[in-house]
């Protein structure tokens, strides 16, 4: 089997990626075992939803069929992700697949990806995130499963290194920001590194090889007291060069042992939202109705990608429904304002008519529902018959 490490801040079941992931499926032998431990989340109520919506992900964008299990016993490819830090420590150290985890690493056999939470356990010590950032616990470590010591690397690592949620105030450094990390760095043994992974972003380790490489849209920090290294996506690198810089190395990294990845074509949800908010809002003003609905579909078809997204549930998916909700009523809005200045509204339904029906070829028929509620608001009643729709201006 090959031994692959994959470490991902943020972001595992999301458009963004999916590259990352068929990579290091590539690598498997034909019926290779796929599991997906569950562990990080299972003390939520909607436990079996999210395991759906991820083997979807991975069955239908990786082309992995990926068993739920609590071990990995005779797996090949072994992930997991989001939920609790601490609750998957616990679980893990009781049921031996802390130790599994590890023999994998130290065997640099099988392609192991841990993500977020997950990918939070990885060091010798752990961010308890939610206890610190959700419930007010004093900030505090607790003790990892240190896969990165067969690596020979003394660190802890902190995915969703970037973070910006908190606006306001600093959600850096999964949720601590700065003063947190800060006296929380004071307390850990010496000579142990922080590494940084930023969201949306992989840390894969070739285990055989020792190469290392950087992936995604963000970077891994390499930090300790009085030094900080950034490797950006692109970066090509070994292990010997992270050890030097986890121990106090300085300088940049290595030169790129091959040229530096293009930017990935996926953009996240929320730049997502923010772009056909724009884009609607230039269309309308045009005013170009079919653009302006197009808009509307190819916001429900982003919707349609990021559905799997075991992160993006709890809030960008549902901003974007909102914001989709919110553009079916204004461009109804715009087909009344349209029609009272046209004369004949043939130029103007017939399009919209069309994208309708590649929406219910496409079985997308919420979508196309939504599209013919805005056209009825609009003052254009569709009807739908055996000869295909007809429409009339309402009385």
């Amino acid at each position: 089997m090959p031994g692959l490490l994959v470490l991902m801040g943020s972001g595992e079941t999301s458009p963004t990626m999916v590259e990352i992931h068929r990579a290091a499926a590539r690598t498997l032998r034909a019926g290779a075992r796929a599991v997906l431990l569950d562990t990080p989340y299972a003390f939520q109520e909607n436990r079996a939803d999210i395991s759906a919506r991820a083997c979807r992900y991975f069955a239908r964008s990786v082309g992995l069929d990926v068993e739920v299990a609590a071990g990995i016993t005779g797996a090949d490819w072994v992930f997991s992700g989001p939920g609790s830090p601490t609750y998957a420590l616990d679980r893990w150290a009781g049921s031996g697949v802390a130790g599994d985890l590890r023999a994998r690493v130290r065997a640099r056999a099988g392609v192991t990806v841990l993500a977020s939470a997950a990918a939070c356990t990885a060091g010798l010590a752990t961010v308890p995130v939610y206890e610190i950032y959700k419930v007010g616990a004093d900030p505090h470590w607790r003790e990892g499963i240190d896969l990165l010591e067969p690596l020979g690397l003394q660190a802890v690592l902190i995915p969703h290194f970037d973070n910006a949620e908190g606006g306001t105030h600093d959600t850096r450094y999964c949720y601590l920001g700065e003063r947190r990390l800060s006296r929380m760095e004071r307390e850990l043994p010496p000579d142990t590194a922080v590494l940084g992974l930023d969201e949306h972003t992989a840390l894969v380790i070739d285990l055989e090889s020792e190469s290392v490489r950087v992936a995604g849209r963000g970077g891994l920090t390499v930090r300790r007291p009085g030094s900080l290294t950034v490797l950006p996506a692109g970066t090509h690198t070994d292990l010997a060069e992270i050890r030097r810089l986890a121990e106090g190395g300085t300088g940049t990294a290595a030169p790129p042992q091959a040229p530096p990845e293009p930017a990935p074509a996926e953009v996240t949800l929320e730049e997502t939202i923010h772009s056909c908010e724009e884009l609607f809002k230039a269309a309308a003003a045009k005013p170009d109705m079919v653009a302006a609905a197009q808009t509307v579909l190819d916001l429900e078809a982003e919707l349609v990608k990021w559905a799997a997204d075991t992160e993006e549930d709890s809030g960008g998916v549902e901003q974007a429904r909102e914001l989709m909700r919110l553009l079916i009523a204004r461009l109804g809005e715009q087909a009344a304002t349209a029609g009272l200045r046209s004369q004949s509204l043939t130029s103007l339904v017939e399009p919209l008519l069309a994208l309708r029906g590649e929406l219910r070829d496409e079985g997308r028929y919420e979508a196309a529902d939504a599209l013919r509620a805005a056209m009825l608001a609009g003052g254009v009643v569709v009807d739908d018959t055996p000869d295909g729709p007809r429409w009339t201006t309402a009385p």
